[in-house]
């Protein structure tokens, strides 16, 4: 296992960190192994997409590495404790164990707040987010065959869950 950041913690994410997430989420798009997104949203879309109790970010020393958040699947009630989860983390950072800091975090706040399904997509090629899924006890349900194009070609996704217990 790598070594951690030192200084490293996690916290609620403030209206004052909007600019380094969407500089991180820019550094995903660029991988073009992160998201299907091609352009950062802006930080209003963010803030209405994601729920409010829900999203935090790494901080390392002054400097915000990464950050996490949650997003409802679906408007129906039948499916308020069903969310997606985002995890980004910087250039510099990644393998330090910021990803598993935040998800530590993603998978404490929604067992606290009545959250019963956690779920995420991720390409087959980023075998490290996947890992890290895996260690967090989320388990693979199965391939998303040519689910969205990226750059003009199909790709695949590899859904995950984790359920409380």
């Amino acid at each position: 296992m790598p070594p951690a950041l030192p200084d490293l913690a996690v916290r609620a994410l403030a209206p004052a960190d909007w600019d380094a997430v969407r500089r991180i989420y820019a550094e995903g798009i660029a991988t073009r192994n992160a998201t299907f997104e091609t352009e950062v949203p802006e930080a209003d879309a963010l803030d209405a997409k994601w729920l409010a109790n829900h999203r935090w970010v790494a901080v390392a020393g002054e400097e915000v590495v990464g950050f996490a958040a949650l997003a409802p699947t679906s408007p129906r009630e039948c499916y308020a404790g069903v969310v997606e989860t985002s995890v980004y983390v910087a250039d510099g950072a990644r393998g330090l164990g910021v990803g598993r800091a935040l998800v530590a975090q993603q998978v404490r706040a929604a067992d606290a707040g009545g959250i019963w399904t956690l779920q995420t997509s991720i390409f087959p090629e980023n075998e490290a987010s996947i890992a890290l899924h895996r260690t967090a006890g989320f388990r693979i349900v199965g391939r998303r065959e040519r689910i969205a194009q990226l750059d003009g070609a199909w790709r695949d996704t590899i859904l995950l869950e984790r359920r409380t217990a």
